[in-house]
Formats: C-alpha cells, sequence, structure tokens
C-alpha cells in the first residue's frame, strides 16, 4: 500500500517500487499482498508488472469489496461487482489466478453470504485459489482502564467469519497486529488457530511508528494517513517513545547496529512467534527496508525478550 496510496505521495516512485518488489523476492519473501483500491489500482498495476517476469516466485493477495471517491469510501459487496472486480485485479495483475482473494469490508446493504457466495464462486472457476476476510476492529467510545487489551472489538467479525465458513472455507483472515497493537491476541487469533485459518498481520509496523525512524514533531504530507491518527501527533509520538526505546533494547541484545538487528525485526520477530499461522505484513517503498524486514525471520526473541516487550506500556493517542 505505501507504494500507491496513503503515504507520502511525494516518494511514491513507480520503478523503485518495483526494484523493491524484486529485491524482497530476492531476500526470500514470498506473499504480496495488494488491493484494487490502492491507488485506486496503480498498486495491482505496478505488482503486474513483476509478476510478468516472476509469477512462481509470489504468493499473490489481492482484495475487493471498497470503492475510493473524492473524499469517501464505499463498501460494494454485490455479486456482479465482485465479478467483474475479479476479473480487472486478474488482468492488472497479469495473472491467471489470484492465490488468495480477500473481502476488504463486507457492504452494510448486501447480505456477507451473498458477496462470499460470488468469491466461492471465482474459485470454482479457477480465476482464485483461496478466500479471505479482512477484519475491522469496532471500536466504542466508552473510557477503559489504561492498559487493557480489548477483546470485543473483532465480535462482529468473527460472527462474520462463522457466517461465511457456512458458505466456503476461510483460509486467511487479515487484521492489525503489533507489538502497540495487540487486540486481535485475545479472540480474533485464537479463533482462527483452532480452526486452521491463517492470520495476516497488518501494520506489523504501526504505520512505521516500531521502526524508531520517525521524529516526533516531523509532521506528514497531508494526503499520508499518519497526519489524521491521533497517535502521530508530536505529544503522543514523544509519549509512545518508550516503546521503541524497549525494541532497541532487545535489538541491542541481539548485537545491535553492529549485527544489523534493529527494532523494526524485533517488531517483526515478536509478530512471527504469536504463531505459524501468523504471517506478518508490513509495507515499504524501499529496497533497504524490504530486506531488512525479511531478515527478521532470522531472529530468535528469548524469553527475556518477550517478557520485556510483554511489560512495555501501552500506546497511548488510540481512536478509544
Amino acid at each position: 500500500m505505501p507504494m500507491s496510496w496513503a503515504y507520502s505521495a511525494s516518494q511514491q516512485r513507480g520503478d523503485r517500487s518495483v526494484r523493491t518488489v524484486h529485491a524482497a523476492l530476492d531476500a526470500g519473501v514470498t506473499l504480496l499482498d495488494t488491493a484494487d483500491m490502492y491507488g485506486p489500482f496503480t498498486n495491482e498495476l505496478l505488482l503486474g508488472r513483476v509478476l510478468k517476469e516472476r509469477r512462481a516466485d509470489a504468493f499473490v493477495s489481492t482484495k475487493c469489496g471498497l470503492l475510493v471517491g473524492e473524499q469517501h469510501i464505499v463498501a460494494n459487496g454485490r455479486p456482479g461487482y465482485v465479478r467483474r472486480a475479479c476479473d480487472a485485479s486478474l488482468r492488472r495483475l497479469q495473472t491467471d489466478v489470484i492465490d488468495l482473494y480477500q473481502l476488504h469490508r463486507a457492504d452494510p446493504e448486501v447480505p456477507v453470504e451473498e458477496t462470499w457466495g460470488a468469491m466461492a464462486e471465482l474459485v470454482t472457476a479457477g480465476k482464485v485459489r483461496a478466500l479471505g476476510l479482512c477484519a475491522m476492529a469496532v471500536r466504542s467510545p466508552r473510557r477503559i482502564a489504561a492498559g487493557a487489551v480489548r477483546a470485543d472489538l473483532y465480535e462482529g467479525t468473527i460472527r462474520q467469519l462463522e457466517r461465511v465458513q457456512q458458505v466456503f472455507p476461510v483460509s486467511a483472515v487479515q487484521a492489525e497486529l503489533s507489538v502497540w497493537s495487540r487486540e486481535a491476541l485475545p479472540r480474533l487469533l485464537p479463533w482462527c488457530e483452532s480452526r486452521g485459518v491463517g492470520f495476516l498481520a497488518a501494520m506489523p509496523l504501526g504505520n512505521g511508528f516500531l521502526t524508531g525512524t520517525l521524529t516526533p514533531g516531523g509532521g506528514f504530507e497531508p494526503q499520508d494517513l499518519r497526519a489524521r491518527h491521533p497517535r502521530f501527533t508530536a505529544e503522543m509520538m514523544a509519549a509512545n517513545q518508550p516503546i521503541v526505546v524497549g525494541l532497541r533494547r532487545v535489538a541491542e541484545r541481539h548485537g545491535g547496529q553492529t549485527a544489523g538487528v534493529t527494532p523494526a525485526q524485533v517488531a517483526l520477530a515478536w509478530v512471527l512467534g504469536r504463531g505459524r499461522h501468523v504471517v506478518p505484513v508490513p509495507g515499504t517503498k524501499h529496497e533497504r527496508w524490504a530486506v531488512e524486514n525479511a531478515r527478521a525471520a532470522r531472529l530468535s526473541l528469548t524469553d527475556e525478550d518477550l517478557a520485556e516487550i510483554a511489560a512495555l506500556p501501552p500506546a497511548r493517542g488510540s481512536w478509544d
């Protein structure tokens, strides 16, 4: 997503992004996760330039169900739209089949079973190999105790999953999961594990914050989603620095800069450690970071590391 949409538009360069995807594949990354709304459409076109040459090297995941307007995003789960969206994604990605087709958001005006049924028909037609659903955390305005992890944020998603499972198997669920966003741990992650469903951890680097490369008060471009996120005000970025400091301490125990171990790799290793069914999906526009992210798979966190990460303070400035 950062290559084409929602982050620092002035840094989005197609040729550089293509080189970054090639570098990720060379480093052993196999999952490429995109969506038709990223751009919109331009991110799939970008990946298609790579897949035209290296389709066998990649597990391709894309999404449908959201339409982007000038000032709004709306859901569309109508079966006819789903079929057309899939065909369009196949053309842009320059492939004959999508490995994982995900419903980005359920349409409140269309029973989710109807949308899922249309997606299942795509599997039968050989255009898609497996289906996934993106989870939406529903936050309420109620104040909760500091440090508490809300277990009910994904109850609506779990109900949706149980409904669509009756139509066609769910192969993967995608939801935010990181050191500073752990709401999926109490209910959603165990639901997936108990049913053999993969879990794609979105934003495992906390929209870049957990890398330790962002400066509080540095500001963001107007179109950057972080410019409007409560955790990315100068005050909240400064208040949340202890989280990055803790990740950096863990990285230092593993050799730090001398050994090429970074806070970002520690954050990714933590996500990888949540289970064999968990796959982090970090986004980047740069070859350097893509290779660094891939190397996180080699990092094994100790019990001491995990205890320190568990003791880090909760993030401040959330949507709650």
